[in-house]
């Protein structure tokens, strides 16, 4: 109830929340014509905001300094074809070196690291933001994402040896599916992209070595490490110079020539855009003054062979569609997520 009522409190101060079912009501506001990634789109001022406070940590991880809570602003509009959401929230931080190699004093080359007591890390990564979207998942308009969250407890997850992990996620029960955005700073945003993958009732690892979690099918594209077949050093450099370059875009890829001095670093992922279904979504990205904004935009229906399993179909615009909203500060796995689900509905 408490959390409830904080809730209710933020978007009463902001004067523009609905609320429905076991959580908020965000509404998709229809607009003329075609909207876009902007986020300075006109398109905007037509949707009511809402204000998800987001303060539960999933473990606590012995060197995770990230956001502990923060508040997520939520707008969404759509078109005749696509719907769009804007997601606004306070990092203090701007993180995007993941993994960064840095050359020796000696004229080694190492992969910067610091993880935690779950081999988990929470210095060197990216900011990300993720949202779930029930497909078929038993309890999840009660729960939100945490129907799909199993805690490892003794070294164990469901019987089974967890590995160092402090968690994994797959659903109940063959059948139930869960489809997750996720937004990935380096990895995806960097290419305009959302990773579009989903989560099934997969909770053997040797199955599936991430468990229940699964990336939509991909035709070709991708990021990949950028690691040489020793594993000692980076296989590529950009063929352009530019700074604050945390990841080099495939197009750019020039063979490595270390000509670098101690205390160098270099991008350790190449990117480039998913096709295929694991591509459906567009990302436009910025943080600016402490704030992250992210505008998306998926098809209001996707028409892959395996969309019915792997995405969230909006076909039925009277219909409200049960989701979950989570932030990752500079962390592999920790986030702030909040309880419970929110309902998206279509005006």
């Amino acid at each position: 109830m408490k959390k409830i009522s904080c809730v209710l409190a933020s978007a009463l101060l902001a004067g523009s929340a609905l609320y429905g079912g076991t959580g908020l009501t965000l509404e998709s506001a229809k607009v003329k014509g075609v909207a876009s990634l902007d986020a300075g789109d006109a398109a905007w001022a037509s949707a009511k905001p809402i204000q998800i406070v987001v303060d539960q940590l999933p473990y606590q991880s012995e060197k995770y300094t990230g956001i502990k809570n923060t508040t997520v602003k939520m707008q969404s509009v759509y078109d005749s074809e696509y719907v769009y959401f804007k997601i606004e929230y306070a990092d203090p931080t701007k993180s995007l070196e993941r993994y960064p190699w840095e050359k020796q004093p000696d004229g080694t080359w190492k992969q910067l690291k610091n993880p935690d007591q779950f081999g988990k890390e929470n210095t060197y990564y990216e900011d990300r933001v993720a949202m779930y979207w029930d497909i078929s998942a038993r309890g999840f308009e009660r729960r939100g994402c945490a129907v799909a969250c199993h805690m490892a407890e003794n070294g164990k997850i469901n019987g089974v040896d967890a590995g160092k992990t402090a968690g994994r996620k797959f659903t109940r029960a063959e059948g139930q599916l869960i489809d997750m955005w996720h937004s990935k700073g380096v990895r995806t945003d960097s290419v305009g992209q959302v990773d579009d993958q989903f989560v099934n009732h997969v909770a053997d690892p040797s199955v599936n070595r991430n468990w229940g979690r699964n990336g939509d099918e991909r035709t070709g594209g991708g990021y990949k490490d950028n690691i040489n077949k020793e594993k000692t050093a980076p296989m590529y450099i950009s063929s352009k110079a530019q700074p604050d370059l945390f990841w080099i875009h495939d197009a750019d890829k020039a063979p490595f020539v270390d000509t670098f001095k101690a205390g160098d670093r270099i991008p350790a992922m190449v990117v480039s855009p998913f096709e295929g279904s694991r591509g459906d979504i567009s990302i436009n990205s910025t943080w600016e003054n402490g704030v992250w904004t992210y505008v998306m935009k998926r098809a209001l229906v996707t028409k892959h062979p395996k969309s019915a399993e792997q995405d969230v179909q909006f076909s039925d615009l009277g219909k409200a569609y049960p989701f979950a909203v989570a932030v990752f500060d500079n962390s592999q796995i920790n986030h702030v997520y909040h309880e419970g689900s929110i309902s998206l509905t279509f005006k």
